[in-house]
């Protein structure tokens, strides 16, 4: 079961209340402009206009009955009845028109069809709404047919087609402003998708890195384990020392990076250091450790980077040295860190594997990636019988 509605806003209460004070005001000082020297308006007698009557007169209608309060009072109920468009829109027609039906004349009566009609397109879905409103006009015009002729009624018809306007434009607009609101929304909604997309790509690529470089430093030495074994235990007892080491600091940087995801979730013990370019020292030794003959080369002189580039060129080095673990055909690798003025020339070099083309996984694009949204750039591929990943980032 749906719930029950509520009771009206407050803002379309406060609305009403000026638009009733509008409404009764000119029930009071009911009237129209026109001769005053001859009969006044169908809706009454001629009142008394101006010392040369003609056009441009006022000339009094018929006083309003209780009737006319009445329905007036309806209409503006519609007002504060926005929140249900399709009941109010029908509220206000139908009073307006049986107010004018019973010749009232033309007035502010007519601010309430129109703040219903704005309502409309605004708060209900576009085929009912544009239904309500046709028909809205319908009854609103069906006023005119009073009239005692056949001629009369399609002469005060035509004249009355106007009126249509205060529900025609009103709709319009409301539509055009619902419309524009939908679409600053999709959009909104759009961009929070991507940005969360963007993010659960980037601790992925994170998570990734941290992993992928662990396991595969831990299943090469569990490999050399299983192999010297039996013949040669107390290297054995060696690369399990290595294995255990890298888990525990795979474990430590992984906590770290979902640290960021659940700040209040993070053991205040658990944070490894920052990944970083001065880091880099520490990587290619533990590399070392893990069996892989890395070099490290420094050129220029060191100094802080941003903590984007930073981390960035730290997990460059790290992904292109699993990749070397995993894929390389020597267990050799050679890692230049170049500083310039403005920029940090990374590359990391290695014997190419022994593969009729190379296709990005989810490392290289990583790298990539990191690349691009540090505003930096990165050749990775082959030549001459070796594989480099040479990015350039600012610095």
């Amino acid at each position: 079961m749906s719930a029950r509605p509520g009771p009206p806003h407050l803002r379309d209460v406060l609305l009403a209340l000026p638009v009733g004070l509008l409404v009764l005001v000119s029930l009071r000082v009911a009237g129209q402009w026109g001769s005053g020297d001859g009969p006044g308006s169908r809706w009454g007698p001629a009142g008394d206009g101006g010392p040369g009557g003609g056009p441009w007169s006022w000339v009094s209608a018929t006083v309003p009955d209780g009737w006319a309060y009445l329905l007036a009072g309806l209409a503006v109920l519609a007002v504060a009845l926005r929140r249900w468009p399709i009941p109010a829109f029908a509220l206000a027609i139908c009073s307006t028109s049986l107010f004018l039906a019973l010749g009232n004349p033309f007035g502010p009566i007519l601010v309430t069809v129109l703040v219903s009609a704005f309502a409309l397109a605004r708060r209900a879905p576009l085929p009912r709404s544009a239904i309500a409103a046709g028909i809205g006009i319908l009854l609103l015009l069906a006023h005119a047919l009073v009239a005692a002729s056949p001629i009369a009624a399609l002469t005060a018809l035509v004249s009355a087609l106007p009126v249509s306007a205060w529900v025609v434009v009103p709709y319009c607009v409301g539509l055009v402003r619902r419309l524009t609101l939908e679409a600053r929304s999709r959009q909104r909604d759009e961009r929070e998708r991507t940005a969360l997309d963007a993010e659960r790509l980037r601790l992925a690529s994170e998570v990734h890195d941290v992993v992928g470089h662990g396991l595969a430093a831990i299943q090469m030495q569990a490999d050399i384990a299983l192999h010297i074994a039996e013949r040669r235990p107390e290297q054995a007892r060696e690369a399990l020392q290595v294995i255990s080491r890298a888990s525990a600091e795979a474990l430590a940087e992984l906590r770290a990076t979902l640290a960021a995801v659940a700040p209040e979730a993070a053991s205040t013990d658990s944070h490894a250091p920052t990944p970083g370019i001065d880091r880099l020292e520490a990587l290619c030794g533990r590399m070392r450790e893990a069996g892989i003959d890395v070099e490290l080369q420094l050129t220029g002189e060191r100094r802080p980077v941003a903590p984007a580039v930073d981390v960035a060129g730290y997990r460059i080095v790290q992904e292109s040295l699993t990749n070397v673990v995993k894929h390389a055909a020597e267990r050799r690798a050679t890692v230049h860190l170049t500083f310039r003025e403005q920029e940090i020339e990374l590359s990391v070099t290695n014997a190419a594997p022994h593969l009729a083309e190379f296709r990005d996984g989810f490392g290289i694009a990583g790298i990539r990636r990191r690349t691009a949204d540090v505003g930096g750039s990165v050749e990775i591929g082959a030549d001459d019988g070796t594989f480099s990943v040479h990015a350039v980032l600012p610095g």
